[in-house]
């Protein structure tokens, strides 16, 4: 198949999931064409069956805000007219499944039939979308997207909750590449960031007030009075500033690493001993996947799809929003001794094991076959 895929190109869970998708379906013989304004963070080098198409938007000074959304409509109906694409995958609602409609009526009126699946990923939904300005345009794009898939019960539950649309929605979960035991990964760094009795808190996220990284700080500083740990900040966003005013209050700095944006978070996963998740709300929990992956254990709320990823005293345990007390408990439960969390790492990558990226890829390929058996 030919297949154009449309996503946000930063870091964040769409983008990530979006690309991952596209390179694995181009190493399985398709033809993946990248259509967005500036190259996946993700997507690397060169590589076989993979094209990216740039959505160039010229400064007009007639325009206040540049019309993002109609250049990709327009640029979507031309990857799909030179490229001979068969179907669309949109992720996240705004403005992509909009552009996708406005091509897919262009096309149409070109005597050009082309589908189009709509992947939500979550803020577009349960932030986003809430916002009655958007409203009208999200529950008219879901209902004539030709296919709609969410990444989790919990954000189709609330898809259904908040949006008026009667369309049916396939739950297909995020994904993710497990590599060989974690035993074997390569932890040698660890020791550029604390000694051999000390252990190795991580929470990567883009900083904002859903993620309540407060509650992070909090957490460790209850576990490091108790086990000396080290906690490493992976990431950047609006709610920084405050966080490091917080480790000076806290008198923790020393402590503390502010990591930054990192291209390559499984680096920084592997040579950490617990995750910590604390986010009001999550639709799925992509960065909890990724550090069980490597064999690193999850501390997180119990809130949106987290529960369906994260299981509770197996790979990990759960906590209400915003109980840090319970969340340092459990943390120190796991690193109570050796074999607690030798034993935790193993079920972490175990849990995870269950949203291998073939399984799931083969998800989306029956979604386009039976989209492309009725057209």
């Amino acid at each position: 198949m030919k297949i154009g895929i449309v996503l946000y190109p930063t870091f964040g869970g769409s983008g990530v999931v979006a690309t991952e998708l596209g390179k694995s379906l181009a190493k399985k013989g398709h033809k993946v064409h990248f259509i967005t304004y500036s190259q996946p963070v993700r997507l690397g080098s060169f590589r076989e069956n993979v094209s990216y198409h740039e959505v160039a938007v010229s400064d007009y000074p007639l325009f206040e805000y540049q019309p993002y959304e109609t250049v990709l409509a327009s640029k979507m109906v031309d990857v799909v007219k030179h490229e001979g694409l068969d179907i669309l995958h949109v992720h996240y609602a705004i403005p992509h499944a909009s552009a996708a409609f406005m091509a897919k009526m262009i096309l149409k009126s070109q005597g050009i039939t082309i589908p189009f699946v709509t992947t939500l990923h979550g803020t577009d939904i349960t932030l986003v979308g809430r916002d009655p300005s958007f409203e009208p345009v999200i529950t008219f794009c879901l209902n004539e997207s030709d296919a709609v898939t969410a990444v989790s019960q919990s954000l189709k539950e609330d898809t259904y909750k908040h949006f008026s649309t009667t369309r049916h929605i396939d739950v297909i979960p995020n994904f993710i590449k497990v590599p060989g035991d974690f035993e074997t990964l390569d932890r040698s760094r660890r020791a550029c960031y604390a000694s051999e009795d000390e252990f190795i808190l991580c929470h990567v996220s883009n900083f904002r007030k859903v993620k309540r990284v407060e509650d992070v700080l909090y957490v460790f500083q209850k576990v490091n009075a108790v086990k000396p740990s080290r906690l490493l900040l992976v990431g950047d966003g609006p709610e920084r500033y405050k966080l490091e005013e917080l480790c000076r209050e806290l008198d923790l700095c020393d402590r503390v690493k502010f990591l930054g944006k990192v291209m390559e978070t499984q680096h920084v996963l592997q040579i950490s001993d617990v995750f910590l998740l604390p986010s009001k709300t999550e639709s799925f929990g992509l960065a909890a996947l990724e550090a069980m992956a490597v064999g690193v254990p999850v501390i997180s709320s119990n809130t949106g799809g987290i529960p369906e990823v994260n299981l509770h005293g197996f790979s990990g345990f759960l906590s209400n929003v915003g109980d840090v007390d319970d969340m340092a408990k459990n943390t120190l439960e796991i690193l109570k001794d050796q074999a607690s969390l030798l034993r935790f790492r193993k079920q972490a990558q175990d849990r995870a094991r269950g949203f291998d990226i073939d399984s799931v890829v083969k998800q989306y390929e029956e979604v386009y076959t039976s989209l492309l058996e009725m057209v």
